[in-house]
């Protein structure tokens, strides 16, 4: 490893940045899990509300940077898609 003060700075960033990214993914996925869990039990007033709280979730990370705004927006979209196709399903 180099000696540099700058690249032991920039490594002791890397690592703590790292850290924080991968605790928002895990976030991210953990909401994306519990709401297809609803959406698979057919509640879709849950299912929307989870919904809310996913899309807080995901902007948040896309806000800051740790997701792309595209890998954000498909997330979302998709989850949208499926909670329809479960009203559809009812009607």
């Amino acid at each position: 490893m180099q000696k540099h003060l700058s690249v032991l700075k920039r490594a002791r960033q890397n690592k703590i940045r790292k850290a924080r990214n991968t605790h928002v993914k895990k976030l991210i996925k953990t909401a994306i899990k519990n709401t297809n869990e609803k959406i698979e039990s057919g509640n879709e007033e849950e299912a929307r509300k989870s919904l809310t709280q996913t899309m807080s979730v995901i902007d948040r990370a896309v806000s800051k940077g740790i997701v792309h705004d595209n890998n954000g927006s498909r997330k979302i979209s998709r989850l949208s898609s499926k909670i329809d196709s479960v009203k559809k399903k009812k009607s």
